[in-house]
């Protein structure tokens, strides 16, 4: 099994200014949105009748019709965004699982290790903010973003996650889904009331010098690049990984 490559060391000791980290932030929690959406779609895990076809980053998408889950999903990313604002998210995973047994089938990675801390953003929207440590990226002018560079990263990266979830062999029915982030190391545990996090199975926990047998779900027995994504200053990689079929019935 391969080993994604670690992400780039980016320049230290600067900060987006607050208008622009704001809008980056946003533009990848509607990536992250749409992404979950197209991957609850092609991989099946609710029937196609209960999905729209919309129109978002100018490509065609499939969007949940179902009030739940889409309330479910926008609470889920919006916590995300709270985590990510802090510095503390090092990747994001959406873990497919079996039906009944709840082993793990796939997990779909986001590594977001390279993220600026967005500093003032973080401040603004929680008081508890904490400065973990993560790096800051520099932007000199406002104007050296190129949002429409922005927009074809993204959309080239949800693309190519719609294209590997429907060209994957079939899940078996009933199959089910969660979403989880892993913490960088110095990152404290997002908890408090209301309590949207809860603790991840042992076997979805990185191993750690305490627990050093934890994390058998991790990598799976096979990893499959699908896009490095170099959007304005964020710089993040996804891969699929797949744990081992399950025993037919």
């Amino acid at each position: 099994m391969s080993t994604p490559p670690p992400p780039p060391n980016p320049p230290e000791g600067a900060s987006i200014p607050s208008a622009d980290a704001s809008t980056i932030l946003s533009s990848f929690t509607t990536f992250f949105t749409l992404s979950l959406h197209s991957l609850l779609y092609h991989r099946g895990l609710y029937p196609p009748a209960t999905f729209l076809t919309a129109r978002a980053l100018n490509l065609p998408v499939r969007q949940s019709r179902h009030p739940g889950l889409c309330t479910w999903i926008n609470d889920a990313v919006s916590a995300i965004s709270l985590q990510l604002q802090k510095g503390a998210v090092r990747r994001i995973a959406v873990a497919m699982h079996a039906p009944k047994s709840l082993a793990v089938l796939e997990r779909w990675v986001f590594d977001v290790e390279a993220f600026p801390a967005w500093g003032d953003v973080a401040r603004e929207t929680d008081p508890a903010w904490e400065d973990t440590g993560a790096v800051n990226f520099e932007v000199e002018d406002q104007d050296a973003i190129n949002w429409t560079d922005v927009n074809e990263a993204l959309r080239g990266a949800l693309r190519r996650i719609a294209y590997a979830g429907e060209s994957m062999p079939s899940l078996p029915e009933g199959s089910t889904f969660t979403l989880a982030v892993e913490l960088r190391d110095e990152a404290p545990t997002p908890i408090g009331h209301p309590q949207h996090w809860i603790p991840s199975q042992p076997n979805l926990q990185p191993p750690t010098e305490t627990s050093p047998n934890q994390g058998s779900s991790l990598g799976g027995i096979n990893t499959t690049p699908i896009r490095s994504v170099r959007a304005g200053p964020l710089f993040f990689e996804c891969w699929i990984e797949q744990g081992p079929a399950p025993p037919s019935s």
